[in-house]
């Protein structure tokens, strides 16, 4: 099936690239970013050798409109969405942390405590907790961000304030944005019988020095969601619970022998696995949004982004 992995775009007034694991970032006479969603799939920060269909269509459009239905509380750095795959916003410089807040124990949080820890990123976890309880209140556990090819590590506040990462006035900011997108997020998610367990928040500063939401929010691949109907029954028997999230992919890769380790293989992805996972992220796309998922064009994917974005950036 046809999917777009790596785009080689020239367009008018083009200044960098910069391509991420899923995403590339064209600047545009350093004040727009035209960022464009891929098909490539990361997990454990690698990724993956074959495209997802309609993947980066996916995710752009969950982000762009979670970012409609949170601008209210938090300023981001959204214009316009030309193009499926397409988001055109502000220049910004990102912040080198990812803001991780997790309302469950869950994923990496609930690996870390199955080791017997009980402090995360220099926040205390309760004891007597089981896999996919619920925290008394949400906690930051932020990340630094890292480089293509490197691991994102956990890191705690007082270490990004004492490395100067980020300044003491701007990580308050920051904090407080994380917690009022949290609390919306799991009111959206609520509407749709959905839990939101954890995600991550990532902001920048634009050019006149204001804090604004970047990059995505409330997708699959950035956060993590259980159904609601029938978490509390699954808890007390001890059942894993219901996911709507990339963990799927994680626990597909751990099965067949990786976790992103040195000397490990990727293992073989079938045409057919590949298909089984396009049709669970418009899956994820129809719960997360409650809309039907429209497929867009794939003939030639490539033409159809540079034709919309170069008439986008006529005006």
């Amino acid at each position: 099936m046809n999917t777009i992995v790596d785009t080689n775009f020239n367009f008018p007034n083009q200044k960098s690239v910069y391509k991420g694991k899923v995403r590339e970032v064209y600047n545009i006479n350093n004040d727009l970013l035209v960022m464009i969603a891929t098909d490539r799939l990361s997990a454990f920060d690698v990724v993956m050798p074959k495209g997802i269909p309609f993947k980066g269509q996916i995710l752009n459009q969950i982000a762009t409109k979670m970012m409609k239905e949170t601008e209210d509380l938090v300023p981001n750095w959204l214009i316009a969405t030309p193009d499926p795959n397409v988001a055109v916003g502000h220049l910004c410089t990102p912040f080198k942390v990812e803001m991780v807040i997790r309302g469950y124990l869950s994923g990496h949080a609930a690996r870390e405590y199955k080791l017997g820890k009980r402090i995360l990123c220099g926040v205390a976890m309760p004891d007597g907790m089981k896999e996919n309880d619920k925290f008394p209140k949400p906690i930051i556990t932020p990340s630094t961000k890292a480089d293509n090819g490197e691991h994102d590590e956990d890191i705690s506040r007082e270490d990004i304030l004492l490395k100067g990462i980020v300044s003491e006035e701007d990580y308050l900011v920051l904090e407080d944005y994380t917690r009022k997108l949290f609390q919306r997020g799991t009111e959206i998610a609520a509407k749709r019988e959905l839990i939101l367990v954890d995600t991550k928040y990532e902001f920048g500063k634009t050019k006149d020095g204001k804090i604004v939401l970047i990059d995505e929010i409330h997708t699959p691949d950035s956060s993590r969601y259980f159904y609601a109907e029938g978490y509390a029954e699954r808890q007390q028997k001890g059942e894993s619970q219901k996911q709507l999230s990339k963990e799927f992919v994680r626990q597909w890769l751990i099965s067949n022998g990786f976790q992103g380790k040195e000397g490990q293989q990727i293992p073989d992805m079938t045409e057919e696995y590949i298909k089984s996972v396009s049709d669970r992220y418009i899956e994820l796309y129809e719960n997360i949004t409650g809309v039907s998922f429209e497929k867009g064009d794939v003939s030639n994917i490539e033409k159809r982004i540079e034709d919309n974005v170069l008439e986008y950036l006529k005006k």
